[in-house]
Formats: structure tokens, sequence, C-alpha cells
């Protein structure tokens, strides 16, 4: 048997009296694609930060083709032979795409674009070197980070939830690329929260849980339960199926709504329609960059249309285009936005405090002044509800894991019992098992009567939870599907263009 190419021994880091990682062992095999499995907050991205060099453990040795190391950076890594693509892309958009690359990769650019187009073709990634990052699809973008990595000869290529702004039909190109290059000679280190993806690509499978290793598996030997109780140490959340209700008020319609935004680089909207009614989950699929952040600032109110389209927002039986964020939350809307820092919660800020931004309704003023008591009880109740990992609700915002701030947020927005709650990649980046107990969740409130849109890229997702599916690309809505009368393949092809109208659209 060879020597492992990366070897990590003892491995700690502590930030303050968190312990992201406890005494960690791994070991990464040559030509291997090896998973990285755990819940939120279980140590995972701190664990690939060490070993890329953007964090130094405490304590542990990191030995790399047999040979201890110190990666005090990743410019480091790099040179060792270590490469790593984030989950959110690190481009900058306004460059071209042989600009990007001769950041980190140096040489002329004519080399460089030679090099570029050899390995896009050898590797089926191709993307044109002189088109500017701004105009590319998602899919073309994670691209050119894949090649910017194979670029620098990397013989480990960290992946985190690659899979996640792809459509179907690009999750197997980019599988066969990375069988490719397995077979090829370089290792894959490979995050993902969907099971079934480990099952099919990954060699051998390391679980971590509250920053320790608590077992190794090879993927394909089990099923999807089976990891998913190795990975949470429990049974899954079962959700219960949707119940026929039926048809309620109209709490939100589009009307032909149609924007053009001032940022150059933003989506235009034309002639969107969507009609949600009490009692319905409304999905909306599309691949990222296609009018999603344009669509729900309309909807939420941080855009506001003139007074001559205010009609092509109707929320709760009322004009609502004009209306801004705060007056459309008295009407009964709730939002979850996609970005979790910066617009759902102050980062800087307790979680008792950021409950105050949307929650401030529930009694938590009197007289016009803060009842901190009813805001950390409000909190405390939102932390054991949705099982937040945290100390408390003084915890700063910004200490969480990005799935556990995400199970705060949805929490607090969920516990203010809206009329219309609207969600944008709700489980982005949450785990297996909090995912389902948020997608249960919801089942139950639509059951209840509540109307609800989901805007997610997780197409599993929305035929898990959605009574009909829209798709949105180039800023255009299609025809309501019935879910339980289409398949995720014909949402995949309209997300990709390869059809002009899904096929069994409802009248």
């Amino acid at each position: 048997m060879s020597s492992p190419l990366l070897s990590l021994r003892g491995i700690s880091k502590s930030y303050g009296q968190v312990h992201a990682n406890q005494g960690i062992d791994l070991d990464v095999a040559p030509q291997s694609i090896h998973a990285i499995l755990g819940e939120n907050g279980a140590g995972k991205s701190t664990l690939m930060k060490l070993i890329y060099g953007v964090e130094r453990p405490d304590a542990g040795d990191i030995m790399w083709q047999g040979q201890p190391v110190h990666l005090s950076s990743p410019a480091e890594a790099r040179r060792q032979g270590i490469g790593m693509v984030f989950q959110h892309f690190s481009l900058f958009e306004t460059l071209t795409v042989i600009e990007n690359i001769s950041l980190v990769v140096p040489g002329r650019k004519s080399e460089l674009v030679d090099r570029m187009r050899l390995l896009g073709k050898d590797f089926g990634l191709e993307v044109d070197p002189f088109a500017h990052v701004h105009s590319l699809s998602v899919g073309e973008r994670q691209r050119v980070e894949v090649i910017r990595c194979l670029m620098t000869n990397p013989k480990l290529l960290i992946l985190d939830e690659p899979t996640s702004v792809l459509p179907p039909q690009s999750i197997e190109n980019l599988f066969d690329t990375l069988r490719w290059l397995r077979d090829s000679g370089v290792s894959v280190l490979f995050i993902s929260h969907k099971l079934e993806e480990i099952r099919s690509i990954c060699d051998r499978a390391t679980i971590l849980r509250a920053g320790r290793v608590t077992g190794n598996a090879v993927p394909r030997e089990h099923d999807a339960h089976d990891l998913a109780r190795m990975m949470i140490g429990r049974d899954m959340p079962h959700t219960s199926p949707a119940v026929a209700m039926p048809t309620g008020e109209k709490r939100l319609q589009l009307m032909g709504l149609t924007w053009q935004p001032d940022d150059p680089f933003a989506m235009p909207l034309s002639n969107v329609n969507l009609t949600v009614r009490a009692g319905e989950i409304a999905g909306i699929a599309g691949i990222s960059g296609n009018g999603q952040s344009e669509l729900t600032t309309l909807i939420s109110g941080e855009t506001v249309l003139p007074a001559s389209q205010a009609k092509q927002i109707n929320m709760m039986g009322e004009v609502a285009g004009h209306l801004g964020a705060a007056e459309r939350r008295r009407l009964g809307f709730a939002f979850v936005p996609e970005d979790r820092i910066g617009r759902g919660a102050v980062p800087e800020m307790s979680l008792t405090r950021n409950s105050m931004l949307t929650a401030h309704p529930l009694g938590l003023l009197r007289r016009c002044m803060v009842d901190m008591h009813a805001a950390e009880e409000f909190t405390a109740r939102c932390i054991r509800t949705f099982d937040v990992r945290t100390s408390g609700p003084g915890s700063e915002a910004g200490s969480l894991s990005g799935g556990n701030l995400q199970k705060f947020i949805v929490g607090r927005e969920i516990m203010l019992s809206p009329k219309l709650l609207l969600l944008a990649q709700p489980t982005w980046g949450v785990d297996v098992g909090a995912a389902a107990a948020i997608r249960q969740r919801l089942m139950a409130l639509r059951n209840e009567g509540m109307a609800i849109i989901v805007i997610s890229e997780e197409i599993e997702e929305l035929f898990e939870l959605a009574d009909f599916i829209q798709v949105l690309r180039g800023g255009t809505l299609s025809e309501p599907l019935v879910t339980a009368g289409t398949r995720p393949e014909e949402i995949g092809r309209y997300m990709i263009g390869a059809e002009a109208r899904p096929a069994g659209a409802v009248a």
C-alpha cells in the first residue's frame, strides 16, 4: 500500500473557548477522492483552512508526501502542490478570465492562454480566456476556478460544496472531470452535504463531529441514511408528505413585473408573473445570476417600484410595489435572504440584538424602549427550537458557523408567524440533518396555511418542498410546472436554455 499524500496527526485549533478541531488524524491517499463529512460546526471549514494555509494549527503535525511541512499561507500551500476552490468564488468580475488567472499563476499572458486552452480541452473545462467574468454563468465561473487551480499543477485539490451552484447536467460533467483528475494522479478532498454525490464520487470518507474524527468509511458500501446517521449521530428527521389543501387567498401576485436595474452587471427582469396562495409552496429554480437577487429585492421591498409600476406587485390583497421593506413586513411578510452575513444578520452584534432587527413587533419593545429580557427569551427559544449550536443569546452572530447562523435566521423569521414567507437558498451550507428539519418545518407551515416561496439552486430540495416550480433564466420566469407531473431533468434543461418553455406547463 502506498504512503499517504497528506497526513494530519493530532491537529487542534481553538478560537477562544471554541474548540473547532481537536486531535484530528487524517490520511489522504494518492489518486483518491476523499470526502469530509460533518454537521454544521463540526470543524470541516477550519480543517480545510489549516490544510490550505489560511489558518495555522495550535497543535499537531502536517505531513506532506511523507515530510513535515508548515503551511504559513495559501501561497505556500500552492507551492507545495495544494489548491482549493472555495464555495463562494474568488474571482474579480470586471476582469477577464485570463487576467484573473494571471493573479495566481505566473507567466506571460500568451503562454497562460495556451496552457488554459490545452487544459480546458483535456479536462472538458473550456471557457473563453478573454471573456469578462461578469458575463459568465456560474458553471463557467466554476470552470475558471478549477482550471486556475489546475494551472498551479496541484497534487491535492480541495473542493468546498462544488455542486451547490450547478444544474444536474453540469454535475455529472464535473464528476467526470474529477475522476479524470484522480486517474491522472491528482487527489481530491471533497466537502459536500449531498450524500448521494458522496456515494457516487468518493473513494473514502472521514466523519467529523464536534471537531473530532468519529469514523471513516467507504461511502459506496453504505446508503445515504447510514452516512447521515454516522454524521449527525442520530436518525434523520422525517419529512411528512404535503397534505392537499383547498385553494387559499392570493398572498402574492407579480403581474408583468419588469425592472431595469441601475447596476450594469445586474440582471434585468422582464414580464415576470407569479401567483402564490395560502397553503402553497412555490419553488423558483435557476442557475445563480439569472435574476434571483433582483427578484428577491423587489419582493422584499429593498427595491421599490416607481408609482407607475406599483400595481405589478400585490401582497396580501394590497398594491405593494411602492411599499418599503418595513411596510411589507407590517402586511405579514417575512424574508430569509441568500446573504446571511450583511443582509440576514449583523456579524458584530449579538444574536439577541439580531433578533430585534425583525422581531421587535413581537413584544420586544415597550414604550419605544427595548425589553432586553423579552428579546433574550425570544432568542433563547429560537436557539432551542432550531438547534442553533452556540453558547447563548449573547454570542456574536459572526462567531457562529455558516450553517448555524442560517438556522438562526430561518428560525427567527418563522417565529414571526408571517402570512407570506420568502426564503432564498434556505439550506445552503446547512448539514443534512438540519436541512431535513428546516424542510419539515416549512411543510408543516404550508399545511397550516402559510404561503411560502423558496428560491433554490438545489433541484432536489424544490421537488421535495414545492407544489409547483417556475424556472428563472435570463431575467424571465417560466410558466409554472406542477411538481408531481414533471422531472428534475426537465427543470435542468430549462435552466441551461435547452428548452424554450418547459413541457407540461400549467395554463
